[in-house]
C-alpha cells in the first residue's frame, strides 16, 4: 500500500497523543505522518497558515504515495485545522478524511469558559474560536467537498461539564454528539468513549481504519 495518513492532534496536546494511533495505522500498511503544531499559541486561521510550514512534508508524502492517496485524520480541534487547511490547499491525490470528537459546531464548554483568565491562558486564541457561535468561521472552513467520516463519543466522566452541555444531551464530556455533525459528511458514528481518551480508544482506531479503507464505518 502506498497510501499516507496525516494525523493532527487536538488543542493543548502534542503529537505524542496520536502516537499509538500512528503505530496502529502503520501496522496496517499506511505511511503515517504525525503532525505537531503549536495549538495554543495562535488562532485556527493562523494555525492553518502555519501548516504551510509542513507543506514540503505533505507534498513529499503525496509524491511518495505515487498512485496512492493522502488521507487526513484529526482529533478534536485537529479536525478543524484540517478543514481550514483543505479549504486553501489539498493534495491532488487527496483520499479520505476522518474527524474524531471534532467540535464542528463548537462546544458549550468553550462558551462557558471563554472569558475565564485560566482558560484564555491555557487554550490561547484558538480556544476562543471553539464556541458554538461559528458564524465568523464559515469563510475559514468552506464546505465539505471531500469524503468525510466523523466519529463522536458519548461517555462523560465529568458531571460539571455534562451539566454545562445539558444532562440529557449525549456528549463525550467536552463536545456534544450533535456538535460533531457536519453537512456533507459521508458517514457519522457514535462510540462509547470519553473525549479525553478518544486518541487511545481501540474502537476509534478500528473505525478510523474501516473508513480509510472502505469509506464506511462498521456497524
Amino acid at each position: 500500500m502506498n497510501d499516507t495518513v496525516l494525523l493532527f492532534h487536538g488543542i493543548a496536546r502534542t503529537k505524542k497523543s496520536m502516537a499509538k494511533l500512528a503505530g496502529f495505522l502503520s501496522g496496517h500498511g499506511y505511511r503515517v505522518v504525525n503532525v505537531g503544531y503549536p495549538s495554543t499559541k495562535f488562532s485556527i486561521s493562523d494555525l492553518s497558515d502555519l501548516i504551510d510550514i509542513i507543506r514540503p512534508e505533505i507534498d513529499a508524502a503525496a509524491k511518495d504515495a505515487g498512485e496512492g492517496r493522502v488521507h487526513f485524520v484529526g482529533y478534536s480541534m485537529g479536525g478543524l485545522i484540517i478543514r481550514a487547511f483543505l479549504r486553501r490547499y489539498r493534495p491532488a491525490n487527496l483520499g479520505r478524511v476522518v474527524m474524531v470528537g471534532t467540535p464542528n459546531n463548537g462546544s458549550q464548554i468553550a462558551d462557558f469558559l471563554k472569558n475565564w483568565p485560566l482558560y484564555r491562558k491555557v487554550y490561547g486564541p484558538a480556544g476562543q474560536q471553539l464556541v458554538t457561535d461559528q458564524a465568523a468561521m464559515t469563510e475559514l472552513f468552506g464546505t465539505v467537498d471531500y469524503e468525510l467520516g466523523i466519529i463522536a463519543g458519548n461517555r462523560t466522566i465529568d458531571p460539571v461539564s455534562s451539566l454545562i452541555i445539558g444532562l440529557r444531551v449525549p456528549n463525550d464530556g467536552k463536545v456534544s454528539v450533535e456538535s460533531t455533525r457536519l453537512d456533507g459528511a459521508a458517514a457519522h458514528i457514535v462510540i462509547p468513549a470519553n473525549h479525553t481518551f478518544l486518541p487511545v480508544n481501540k474502537v476509534m482506531w478500528s473505525q478510523t481504519l474501516s473508513f480509510l479503507k472502505d469509506g464506511r464505518f462498521t456497524s
